[in-house]
């Protein structure tokens, strides 16, 4: 399960996220993204004190927004008696180049996740980071939370990934701007890559149709589930994998 950080906006939008996690059975990944417009902050705040910040420390900055939302939600799914834990992204096996802002997933160990899992544990993952080789954090630029679901999923053999976002799926155009764009209840993955990056990066559908995982987008607002059931993106043939990022 994938959340966005419109679906973790404001503290009770998390009360919101862990009801939704709650309802949910068997073995449970979840990756999240920094609240709100927290990055933008973060970076605006480094602006403030330096010209030209180290894309090193800037790295280092920016992982804290995933860092607070990992860590909020799984406080507030223990609220709720589901037993839950917080990993970083390094923590979680997510091996990166060393290319500081826009790095590149080489490789997914997922240890400790898998431990946890076995114990029962609702695991909560920081998307958009990792760690080089090198030991160092790094984050993954556009699209880094989507592909870091994505790229775990790959390693973890999953069913699938649910992306719970602000919009009802897949559109033709973004909605916001088009009120008439058209809602999709399934399209392949290349129909998906296609279509304008406002839903789901096409980074992260390139490496989901590389390793023939199933997505589904659906809106993090339940009240409108019955309405429309989200948009599915599958018909890739499954490779041997799991298949990381050698290249955009």
């Amino acid at each position: 399960m994938k959340f966005g950080g419109a679906s973790l906006k404001t503290p009770k939008h998390f009360v919101n996220v862990a009801d939704i996690i709650a309802a949910k059975k068997g073995r449970i990944v979840v990756v999240v993204s920094a609240m709100g417009e927290m990055t933008n902050e973060l970076m605006h705040l480094a602006h403030q004190v330096a010209r030209s910040p180290s894309r090193r420390e800037m790295d280092m900055l920016i992982s804290v927004g995933e860092r607070i939302s990992m860590s909020l939600l799984a406080m507030a799914l223990e609220e709720r008696g589901v037993s839950a834990i917080s990993l970083t992204g390094s923590q979680s096996g997510i091996i990166t180049c060393g290319k500081h802002n826009d790095a590149l997933i080489k490789d997914v160990r997922p240890i400790r996740i898998q431990e946890h899992l076995a114990e029962g544990k609702v695991v909560i993952v920081a998307g958009f980071q990792g760690v080089s080789e090198k030991k160092e954090i790094t984050t993954l630029g556009r699209g880094g939370s989507d592909t870091s679901a994505v790229a775990l999923a790959a390693a973890l053999k999953a069913e699938k990934v649910e992306f719970y976002k602000d919009v009802k799926g897949i559109y033709s155009e973004d909605p916001k701007k088009n009120s008439s764009a058209k809602l999709y209840t399934e399209l392949s993955f290349d129909q998906a890559r296609s279509f304008p990056e406002f839903v789901i990066h096409r980074r992260s559908i390139l490496l989901a149709s590389k390793n023939g995982l199933p997505l589904h987008v659906l809106t993090y607002k339940k009240e409108l589930w019955k309405e429309f059931p989200g948009t599915w993106i599958d018909s890739a043939a499954s490779k041997k994998g799991p298949i990381y990022e050698s290249s955009r």
